[in-house]
């Protein structure tokens, strides 16, 4: 258990209890501090950091699973400049290549893409078209009533589709994707054109020495700074409404009361939680629909390639891209060794949730061996596996109109997650900028005020973008 007293001048009656100690959960928990109140993180694990924490990897401590800083990152920059670690970003200009037809080839810069053999020039010039055009649209929800597959085919055709996205798509989504919309691939090429929006000329990938674990120790520091209480091992198991205004939140045999309680949980947590919400708001908590991911963090002798990102359009691959975060981090931040991460996008419900260590770490090996086939075993120092059922809302057709509400029926309980997060993708800048959103909306909302809300109005402008 992390607390302090602090100096923050405390409301004897307003007390915030943040379930959740991810990025999302930590940032509300800072930015409710600030404004004065008194507040309580509760985090199910032995440690604050939810996906973007470290972990022992070998002799190495390093994030668990891969995390990038862009420069136009304005919101994780903002974060990061409090906590005098953005004058630390190392930045690079990093590579990006593709395995197809069981060959690497890089496409990286404008030559090489035009290089690019498994398309024809018009393949090409469609593609790049594509990627142009996405990244002038600004009406992101007339894209949600879009299949993906059908924008995509209408801008880039169907060699290009079949070649290049389909395989992409089911990377990141599985089968899922035939469910997805076109603002899933908006979002996506919308985030890397915004440096060049923003007149820089060109993207830049940035780490902070250390990675995530220098990031979340001093973020702790920060809440603790600021008087917020930190309870870890303390995963919650009921929030119950009661009388004169207040919240109770059970973890185990301990019971805690607030004024005010935020759930930044998966959507589907809500309505498990809280049996009081109405039979309307756990519909719509529960229709939200995840994707997870299984996730192989190998440490390497030598490194195998100069891309940060391998994406992979062939076949029978048991991990659907290689990240090589040494081709981002210098070595010797990562004890003179080389880092690779082999994701996985799944079902919650996929039975590799259920395979031994053991036997991923083999299907991950022997799929890397046939990518790298002069990768040797006595290279791999380390391996580790990850698994995490839920970690991304599936952008599905028409989303943000069914999405569960941020201001519940149920005085003082809001439920934020990241699948409030409508018009971007997954990742530490969008989850930051929505704390500051929820926060900027709700901090002054008393529970009385929530409760009044209409759950169909409202709910989404603390989230959505001009």
């Amino acid at each position: 258990m992390y607390s302090a007293a602090g100096s923050t001048n405390h409301s004897p009656t307003a007390h915030w209890g943040i379930v959740g100690g991810g990025v999302l959960g930590m940032t509300i928990a800072l930015r409710l501090a600030q404004r004065g109140c008194r507040v309580t993180l509760l985090e199910a694990r032995p440690h604050p950091g939810g996906l973007a924490d470290a972990w022992q990897l070998g002799d190495l401590v390093w994030d668990r699973h891969y995390h990038v800083t862009l420069m136009s990152d304005e919101s994780a920059r903002g974060l990061l400049r409090e906590l005098s670690l953005d004058d630390q970003m190392v930045w690079v200009n990093t590579k990006t290549g593709f395995f197809t037809d069981r060959q690497l080839h890089s496409m990286s810069d404008t030559i090489e893409f035009l290089r690019f053999p498994p398309l024809r020039l018009i393949d090409k010039l469609r593609l790049g078209f594509t990627i142009y055009h996405a990244s002038r649209v600004t009406d992101w929800r007339a894209l949600e009533q879009i299949p993906v597959a059908e924008w995509l085919r209408k801008f880039s055709g169907r060699r290009t589709f079949e070649k290049i996205w389909l395989p992409l798509l089911r990377a990141k989504l599985g089968d899922c994707w035939q469910d997805t919309s076109a603002a899933f691939i908006w979002a996506t090429i919308a985030r890397m054109y915004a440096a060049r929006r923003s007149g820089l000329k060109k993207e830049m990938f940035g780490y902070v020495p250390g990675g995530y674990a220098t990031i979340m120790q001093r973020l702790v520091e920060k809440l603790t700074d600021a008087g917020v209480t930190i309870v870890c091992s303390a995963p919650v198991r009921r929030i119950e409404a009661g009388a004169a205004g207040t919240l109770t939140v059970h973890t185990g045999e301990r019971a805690r009361n607030f004024s005010h309680v935020v759930s930044t949980l998966p959507a589907a947590a809500a309505p498990i939680l809280c049996e009081q919400l109405r039979d309307e708001e756990k519909r719509r908590f529960s229709g939200v629909r995840y994707h997870g991911i299984v996730c192989a963090s190998v440490l390497l002798q030598n490194s195998l390639s100069p891309f940060y990102v391998t994406n992979i359009t062939d076949e029978g691959f048991p991990f659907t891209a290689v990240i090589e975060m040494s081709s981002l981090v210098q070595r010797e931040h990562l004890g003179g060794h080389a880092l690779v991460y082999l994701p996985r996008y799944v079902r919650p419900d996929d039975p590799v949730f259920e395979q031994s260590d053991a036997a991923l770490e083999g299907e991950f090996l022997e799929g890397l061996r046939r990518m790298h086939p002069r990768l040797r075993m006595s290279d791999v120092k380390a391996v580790r596996i990850s698994r995490v059922r839920h970690v991304f809302a599936l952008p599905t057709l028409d989303y943000s109109a069914n999405l569960p509400p941020i201001v519940t029926s149920v005085p003082g309980f809001f439920a934020v997650s990241s699948a409030h997060i409508v018009n971007g993708t997954l990742n530490v800048n969008e989850s930051v900028r929505l704390a500051e959103q929820f926060v900027q909306q709700h901090a002054n909302v008393s529970p009385d005020q929530a409760a009044s809300v209409p759950a169909a109005t409202g709910v989404l402008q603390s989230v959505r973008q001009p």
